[in-house]
């Protein structure tokens, strides 16, 4: 008896490959700054933005947004580091400020921004509640690995709750300005996810 094949709709195998290539990123970003080689993040993160900017049908739109989203994530994570509640270990070039691999980070999230999760794509009060829960606890994890330390660790992961609930639903309402093209409900069928193998 031969086992019956099962065949994914391409949306739904792009989104699995992003997410797959995210998570897989995220531990090489985190596990390189823990270990002392934070060189990993922009090397990693290189190869999974050139890969995802290869099968999108608007690579210069979904570049623009993985330039915005870094930004967006420096200003994010220096003023976390400014404030006293994160210290980083590694990765650091200007003193007070995010270092290279979390903005790494930032640019691998926003590869997931019209893919893996443009299901949020409409959905504010949902990425609101997503980012609340999501965003402490990567960083959470990330502290767990020994990449950054908790300076306050009620006040930061309180502020990092806070301020995902704010960042996730206004990055999805930027993904989808940089790429009108994507539906408003984040229907599997948004065309960045179409040409995927």
């Amino acid at each position: 008896m031969s086992a019956a094949r099962v065949v994914l709709p391409s949306a739904t195998r792009g989104a699995l490959e992003n997410f797959t290539l995210f998570q897989a990123g995220w531990l090489a970003c985190v596990l390189g700054a823990a270990k002392g080689i934070p060189a990993v993040a922009p090397l990693v993160a290189s190869a999974i933005v050139a890969r995802h900017l290869w099968t999108s049908p608007a690579p210069r739109r979904e570049l623009l947004l993985v330039c915005l989203v870094s930004a967006i994530g420096a200003v994010w994570d220096s003023a976390l580091v400014a404030l006293g509640l994160l210290a980083y270990r590694e990765g650091i070039v200007v003193e007070g400020a995010a270092p290279y691999w979390i903005i790494a980070l930032w640019a691998l999230f926003a590869t997931t921004l019209n893919r893996s999760l443009a299901w949020l794509h409409g959905r504010y009060g949902l990425a609101a509640a997503l980012g609340a829960v999501s965003g402490p606890l990567s960083y959470w994890a990330g502290e767990r690995l020994g990449a950054l330390e908790f300076v306050q660790p009620a006040v930061a992961l309180a502020a990092l709750a806070f301020g995902w609930a704010a960042i996730l639903p206004a990055l999805m309402r930027l993904a989808q300005t940089v790429d009108p093209r994507t539906p408003a409900d984040g229907a599997a069928g948004h065309p960045s996810m179409a040409r995927l193998p």
